[in-house]
């Protein structure tokens, strides 16, 4: 079994998502993992349908 490998993700997390100390050690090491892949470029894109609902239900803007 291989080690965790803290160096890298203390790196990644502090020096690329820039989170604080303590945001870091209160992550789940899932969590960690789906910032990571956000970063990288590895998740998998959004549905249409699912965008244009997150759209609608948080939009950017309040609308009067």
């Amino acid at each position: 079994m291989t080690p965790f490998p803290w160096r890298e993700a203390i790196g990644f997390g502090l020096g690329v998502l820039r989170l604080s100390p303590d945001e870091f050690w209160r992550m789940t090491p899932r969590e960690l993992a789906y910032a990571i892949e956000a970063v990288r470029g590895g998740g998998r894109s959004l549905a249409r349908d699912t965008f244009s609902d997150l759209m609608k239900r948080y939009p950017d803007v309040r609308q009067l």
